[in-house]
């Protein structure tokens, strides 16, 4: 397994944004104005803290038009119909694609905005994208160092007891995790098996995103919620409608894989030698620890702030990304190339994911700045008609399917806490919301996490999944074949079934 030039540029990148000590200075939570809650997770700053961080520029999310996103949405496009019209020139330059829109964004928004537009810019790379692809990179890493061993073959059952061990795992140690660690063991035993599309698409649907909603840990949207107040252990609250979708979707798939495995007339091939399972790489399990830990150190301590270039991040980001990134150099050290070998282990699925979200992210800058206005931004009449718990969770749940799922969590958040209690501090309003009102956070929790499953932008493992999935051979639906064939007839009926009992 050779190490590309590629990866070591992402690499070096890594480490460039995680010791950018010429340009810092450091204030502390005592020298900042007491704002009576948890201390700020700056990914998740709505547009007028940037202004008050970033030299006192506009509101830009206030003055954009709704056409602003037409790079993002051709973003989307192209990664949803360049690998079907034009496969080859897709695989060899669909990072020169990305950047393109990005600077088509990019140019023209510099131009017209100037310093707002940079801090604009610099607030999603080094606040979303930079802390986004190192802990993919880690979680991609330290996981391609664990190898399963052994004749585990996928029948129906064995396949249907993976998805759930894999479900109950995503609540403790992320969906990204979680996912990342089973989708290869997971393929290995289903490749006697000649229709495979749509195990790893339940595979998305459950490991990668509905199992992710019990804890902070399982998806970034809980874990802001928790960064504001929210208690640790609230999102229990929701293991009823987690419960549900969970189980509607496993008697799907069961009744979906025992109908194509008698089609296929599928048995494990008899010449196969039997094999004892058994796991190698198991130290890495410490690692994966350690990237959990990490994670949920940055949400525990106050360590103050670094100021980049105008960018307000909290150290303990910056000192959890660092960790991030020695427990993915250390993997690399600790672990036998020949294990990775064997593990079918590559760099391109994580190279593919840094190179379409980067231009994802810079072209969604539009679409993010217009709905964190609120009422105030161009799609002021889609903030005003969520009023009901089930306008949350379908508003929520829909804006997630396409857009970054954390900032559209926070505004719908900030939306509840706005409309039942206006005048009250945060410290002061959470606690009423998961109490009072607690089914609107229940909805607000549910849509942000179970719709992440509705596309492959829509959760940071979704594509990963896909990545590696066609890397190994299993043919994956096209970006809008997923949503037309898999999204729109299994999920959003589940998800009226859960809105119907639940709100």
């Amino acid at each position: 397994m050779r190490f590309p030039k590629t990866m070591a540029v992402l690499l070096f990148l890594l480490c460039f944004f995680f010791w950018p000590a010429p340009m810092i200075a450091v204030t502390h939570a005592s020298d900042t104005a007491d704002t009576g809650h948890a201390p700020e997770n700056h990914a998740a700053h709505d547009s007028t803290e940037a202004s008050a961080h970033g030299s006192g520029h506009a509101n830009l999310g206030e003055v954009l038009p709704l056409w602003s996103c037409i790079p993002f949405a051709c973003m989307l496009l192209s990664i949803a119909l360049l690998p079907l019209l034009l496969p080859n020139f897709w695989h060899h330059h669909f990072g020169k694609v990305s950047a393109f829109w990005a600077a088509v964004l990019g140019v023209p928004f510099l131009w017209i905005f100037k310093g707002g537009a940079v801090y604009e810019i610099l607030h999603i790379i080094l606040v979303d994208y930079v802390p986004f692809i190192i802990l993919l990179w880690s979680l991609y890493t330290v996981s391609g160092g664990i190898l399963l061993r052994g004749s585990l073959r996928g029948t129906p059952v064995v396949n249907t007891i993976i998805l759930i061990i894999g479900a109950l795992l995503a609540s403790w140690m992320g969906t990204t995790g979680a996912a990342m660690l089973l989708i290869r063991p997971f393929l290995r035993a289903n490749n006697y098996r000649k229709n495979r599309t749509f195990m790893v698409v339940f595979f998305i649907f459950l490991v990668a995103n509905v199992g992710g909603s019990l804890t902070p840990l399982g998806d970034p949207p809980l874990f802001l919620g928790y960064l504001h107040g929210v208690t640790f252990f609230w999102t229990f609250k929701i293991m009823p409608h987690m419960l549900l979708v969970s189980v509607l979707l496993l008697i799907i798939y069961f009744f979906l894989d025992t109908y194509h495995y008698r089609k296929e007339s599928a048995s494990v091939p008899s010449e196969e030698a039997k094999e004892a399972l058994k796991i190698e790489g198991t130290y890495n399990f410490l690692f994966l620890g350690g990237v959990v830990g990490s994670v949920l150190m940055s949400g525990m301590v106050d360590l103050g702030e670094i100021n980049i270039l105008g960018i307000h991040r909290a150290v303990q980001d910056w000192l959890r990304d660092g960790i991030l990134v020695l427990l993915g150099i250390a993997s690399l050290i600790a672990t036998p190339i020949k294990l990775r070998e064997d593990n079918e282990f590559t760099w391109f699925p994580i190279i593919e994911v840094a190179y379409l979200f980067i231009g994802i992210f810079i072209t969604m800058i539009p679409c993010l700045l217009i709905l964190k206005a609120g009422t105030h931004g161009e799609l002021a009449f889609l903030i005003n008609i969520v009023e009901k718990p089930y306008h949350y969770f379908w508003v929520t749940g829909a804006l997630s399917s396409f857009l970054d799922n954390a900032p559209t969590y926070l505004t719908f958040f900030n939306t509840a806490l706005g409309s039942f209690y206006s005048g009250l501090t945060e410290a002061q309003a959470v606690p009423l919301l998961m109490t009072e009102n607690a089914i609107y956070l229940k909805a607000i929790s549910a849509g942000a996490v179970f719709f992440g499953a509705c596309s492959y932008i829509g959760n940071a493992p979704n594509f990963m999944v896909r990545s590696i999935a066609e890397e190994t051979g299993t043919p994956m639906p096209s970006f809008f074949g997923y949503i037309i064939k898999y999204s729109l007839i299994y999920l959003v009926p589940t998800f009226a079934i859960v809105s119907l009992i639940f709100f």
